[in-house]
């Protein structure tokens, strides 16, 4: 009797905890916490948004966000080296950013370490897992480079069919040869 009373308590608290316990997850509270300086990225306002998450790295070392939007300004503003610094401390610190993988690889592919950002591009296509067609377009463009064409059109096939343009007019293209379709 006494095990079956201890253990309905039990349960009970367990329940309590779960529904008053926060589950959000650092980067969910960073977003919300510099939701002025992701607005600044989104109205392209690249500058003072620049400002604005370095002032929020510096008090916030520890934040992925911070780093991640730093250096897609960084990448906007075509300082791409900094911008593979600071896309790097944010994987570091939170490696499920897959918007870093994919802003990490155009900066190497800008560089022109074409394997390298091909490795960051297949890191995004998992990371998104075929929700962005910019993953697999970037990814072509790194094979093209590194001379693998039959795997590069493969993706860029992919990307066409979840609704990417511009992978459709690289298809039309050479080296590419075969028809290209698109579904309505």
């Amino acid at each position: 009797m006494e095990v079956v009373l201890l253990s309905l308590l039990f349960g009970i608290y367990l329940t309590i905890r779960f529904f008053l316990m926060d589950h959000d997850t650092p980067s969910d509270k960073d977003r919300k916490r510099f939701r002025k300086g992701i607005e600044m990225v989104q109205n392209r306002n690249f500058a003072d948004a620049y400002l604005y998450f370095d002032d929020a790295v510096r008090q916030y070392p520890k934040s992925a966000i911070a780093y991640a939007y730093r250096g897609k300004c960084q990448l906007i503003q075509e300082n791409h080296y900094s911008a593979i610094y600071d896309l790097t401390q944010a994987i570091n610190r939170d490696n499920t950013l897959a918007e870093c993988y994919l802003d990490r690889g155009v900066a190497f592919y800008n560089t022109g370490d074409y394997q390298q950002a091909f490795r960051e591009f297949d890191k995004a296509v998992w990371h998104f897992r075929d929700d962005k067609p910019d993953a697999y377009r970037w990814r072509a463009l790194a094979r093209i480079q590194v001379r693998q064409l039959p795997q590069a059109e493969n993706d860029l096939r992919r990307a066409v069919s979840l609704g990417d343009e511009n992978s459709f007019h690289i298809l039309l293209q050479p080296p590419f040869t075969r028809p290209v379709y698109q579904q309505k």
